[in-house]
C-alpha cells in the first residue's frame, strides 16, 4: 500500500518539475498494477466516481490511472445523454449495468450525480425529480456499500481563473476544442448556481462508506499524483507480482512454405 508520506503532496510549495512528476507518476502506476492484481485475486468490486467542475482535470486523472491497466479489469464509463427510452426508466437503472462485478474496478467519468448538477442547474429535470434524487441517492449507495462494493467519490475543484484559462486554451487547440461543449459555456455563466448545487449535493450525499473527497485541480500534475496516491491508500492490497517468466523456444521450421509477401496488403510506409 502507498502512504501519503511516500508521494509528492499539494503541501509542497515549489513548482513540480516535469522530471519529478514523471518519476512519481511511473512509481504510482506500478502500484496501480499491483492494486489491479489484488482486485482480480480477491474479486473486489471497486467503483470510483469522478465529478466536478468542467475543465477541472477529471479526464486527465482518469487517463493516468488507466494508462497501464488492463481494460478487462479497469473500465471507464462515460455515458452520453440519456435516450428517450432511458428517460422513462428508474433514474439509476441505466447505470446499474455498468457497476463492477467481482475482480473489476470501474471509473465513472460523471455519473448519476448529473441529476444533482447539470440537470438541476439547467432545469433538465423537475423539482420533484431532483428532490427524489437527493432522498434516493444515499439509499442507493448504501445498498452498494452493503454489497461489499468499495465506493469512492472524487470532486474536482478548480478556480474561476484557472477554468477560464483552460477554456481559452481549448478554443484554439485543434485536438482539444471538441472538449468545449455548449454545456461548458453555460457552466461559466452559471458558476454560482453550480456552486449552490454542489454544496447541497454534498450535504445530502456525503455519507459514511461513500463520502466525497475533494481534489484541488488548479495544478493538474499534483492533482493526478494526489488522486492516484489517495486511491491506492484506500485498499489494503498486497504485491502479487509474478516471478519473471522464461520464454519457451520458438517452434522449429518444419518445411512449411508461407505465401509470398507481395500477395499481402501492407500499409504505406510513410515514415
Amino acid at each position: 500500500m502507498v502512504t501519503e508520506a511516500n508521494s509528492v503532496t499539494a503541501a509542497d510549495t515549489k513548482k513540480l518539475s516535469k522530471k519529478a512528476y514523471e518519476k512519481e507518476l511511473e512509481r504510482l502506476q506500478i502500484e496501480l498494477v499491483k492494486l489491479q492484481e489484488w482486485i482480480k485475486h480477491q474479486k473486489l468490486k471497486v467503483l470510483v466516481i469522478f465529478e466536478g467542475r468542467d475543465a477541472a482535470g477529471k479526464g486527465g486523472a482518469i487517463k493516468r490511472i488507466t494508462q497501464s491497466l488492463s481494460p478487462r479489469i479497469c473500465k471507464v464509463i462515460a455515458l452520453p445523454a440519456p435516450t428517450e427510452r432511458e428517460k422513462t426508466q428508474w433514474y439509476f437503472q441505466r447505470y446499474i449495468q455498468y457497476l463492477p462485478s467481482g475482480g473489476e474496478m470501474v471509473l465513472f467519468d460523471r455519473s448519476w450525480y448529473n441529476r444533482a448538477g447539470v440537470e438541476r442547474v439547467m432545469n433538465f429535470c423537475s423539482k420533484s425529480e431532483y428532490k427524489d434524487f437527493l432522498r434516493s441517492c444515499p439509499v442507493f449507495e448504501r445498498m452498494l456499500v452493503r454489497s461489499k462494493m468499495i465506493v469512492v467519490k472524487y470532486w474536482f475543484s478548480v478556480s474561476d481563473e484557472e477554468q477560464e484559462r483552460r477554456f481559452q486554451g481549448r478554443i484554439y487547440h485543434p485536438t482539444k476544442h471538441w472538449k468545449l461543449s455548449p454545456m461548458d459555456l453555460q457552466s461559466r455563466s452559471k458558476w454560482m448556481e453550480y456552486s449552490k448545487a454542489k454544496d447541497k449535493m454534498f450535504k445530502h450525499t456525503d455519507i459514511k462508506g461513500a463520502q466525497w473527497y475533494v481534489v484541488d485541480g488548479d495544478d493538474k500534475k499534483r492533482a493526478r499524483l494526489n488522486v492516484i496516491n489517495h486511491l491506492l491508500s484506500l485498499v489494503d492490497y498486497k504485491d502479487l507480482s509474478p516471478e519473471p517468466v522464461k520464454l519457451p523456444p520458438r517452434q522449429e521450421d518444419c518445411g512449411y512454405k508461407r505465401s509470398p509477401l507481395d500477395e499481402q496488403n501492407f500499409i504505406p510506409e510513410i515514415f
